[in-house]
């Protein structure tokens, strides 16, 4: 048993994408690949068992390299990463801009140090984060931002859409209302420049993913949306690294490989498209 695609306005894009205009597609993104060897099994497997289509790598994370491996055939998009939040594991950029370290040498810990970085710096560094994940054999399909620290400043987003119009790549955007509070022309500056993006974003964290699902997928809007999970096996490394989340990333693994969020896609006529499928539409456009 299907259900009908909801009464919401026509999508261009879906129709772009060789689907009726009123489907609803659905990217599931596994967030901060890499970051762990627990976040690389459980996103593997979310994408080949579960129901997630694509990930996003942490290239300067020390278990980056390991997930470029692993998930070398799938689609998987670069996390753009300036700051490294967990007290007891750090990790440092590719590059040596000043303005992204720490005392310690390590990126900054929060979002609040954005305002000390130098926009040419951190274009230097996002730009050696994407050619290592190339350089790593990665089918790099579009860029998004860990903690969001790209779409924080108009300048550095605008950096964003560069790299991301340099190299070709979809990119992650933010919901309607995130993306006017950071910058009111945010979707119409990509637009312009042939970018293509997800039409609609669902932020779960820090809310109960499967719970967001079940609330979220029956009244999902015509079009491409997003959804995106932190997938991480649970045991002695999650807890040691991030003891204060832990309990949402492994709830994730479980929630992305649950049949019964395959069966709830299935029931409501949602097909899965991954940002592969975006990338080689703004390529051939």
């Amino acid at each position: 048993m299907t259900l009908g695609s909801n009464s919401g306005p026509l999508s261009n894009l879906a129709a772009r994408l060789g689907h009726s205009a009123n489907s609803r597609l659905l990217i599931v993104n596994c967030d901060d690949l890499g970051s762990s060897h627990s976040a690389n099994v459980a996103t593997f497997r979310s994408i080949v068992y579960g129901v997630a289509t694509s990930a996003t790598i942490m290239v300067p994370c020390p278990w980056a390299r390991e997930a470029a491996y692993m998930l070398k055939d799938s689609p998987v998009g670069v996390h753009l990463t300036l700051t490294s939040e967990y007290r007891g594991y750090r990790w440092r950029g590719l590059t040596n801009g000043a303005s992204l370290r720490d005392k310690d040498g390590f990126f900054p810990a929060t979002t609040a140090a954005v305002e000390q970085i130098d926009a040419e710096e951190a274009r230097a560094e996002c730009r050696t984060q994407i050619q290592a994940a190339i350089s790593w054999g990665i089918d790099v399909t579009h860029l998004d931002a860990h903690m969001n620290v790209m779409q924080a400043r108009t300048d550095l987003y605008e950096i964003y859409l560069d790299l991301a119009e340099e190299f070709r790549l979809a990119v992650r955007m933010l919901s309607r209302e995130q993306a006017k509070e950071q910058d009111p022309q945010a979707r119409e500056r990509a637009r312009a420049r042939g970018l293509l993006f997800n039409e609609h974003m669902i932020y779960p964290w820090p809310r109960r993913t499967r719970a967001v699902f079940f609330e979220e997928i029956p009244k999902l809007p015509a079009g491409v949306s997003e959804i995106f999970a932190h997938p991480a096996l649970d045991g002695d490394e999650l807890r040691a690294y991030d003891p204060m989340n832990a309990d949402i990333r492994a709830h994730d693994a479980e929630c992305l490989t649950d049949p019964a969020i395959s069966d709830l896609l299935d029931l409501h006529n949602i097909k899965r498209i991954s940002f592969r499928d975006l990338r080689e539409l703004q390529r051939s456009s």
